[in-house]
């Protein structure tokens, strides 16, 4: 699955890991996370994110 970078901070995003504590399971794509999900490092939003070379 595609990982994804926060372009403001750098955080990626891993399909694999998930993001567990703000309610995302492992293995969820980027593409399912819900619009509303921001960045647990930045805050920022969906839309700042692109994706990993």
């Amino acid at each position: 699955m595609q990982k994804y970078v926060c372009e403001p901070c750098g955080y990626i995003y891993d399909p694999a890991d998930g993001d567990p504590d703000n309610g995302i399971n492992p293995g969820t794509a980027f593409e399912d996370i819900p619009e509303d999900w921001v960045c647990p490092i930045c805050g920022m939003g969906k839309d700042v994110f692109v994706p990993e070379d």
